[in-house]
């Protein structure tokens, strides 16, 4: 796997993590919390919601999901 492959697995896996600990977060929590890109930020969470582990329950607003999860480190 390419390094960027992982490097962006990697952080999609932090940002469900991250919502997944704090309930529902903005979009804006997530770039100010993760330094990155409001257009990375909302392609990560397209990923997340294509494969059905968040949600948006109002614009710009984020939550995960009752789809079970088998983390792996």
């Amino acid at each position: 796997m390419k390094p960027s492959t992982n490097r962006m697995l990697n952080r999609i896996k932090c940002i469900y993590m991250f919502i997944r600990k704090n309930g529902t977060v903005t979009t804006q929590e997530l770039v100010e919390e993760f330094g990155i890109t409001p257009r990375t930020i909302q392609r990560d969470l397209n990923v997340l919601a294509y494969n059905d582990l968040v949600m948006s329950p109002s614009r710009g607003k984020w939550t995960t999901t009752r789809k079970k999860v088998k983390m792996s480190s």
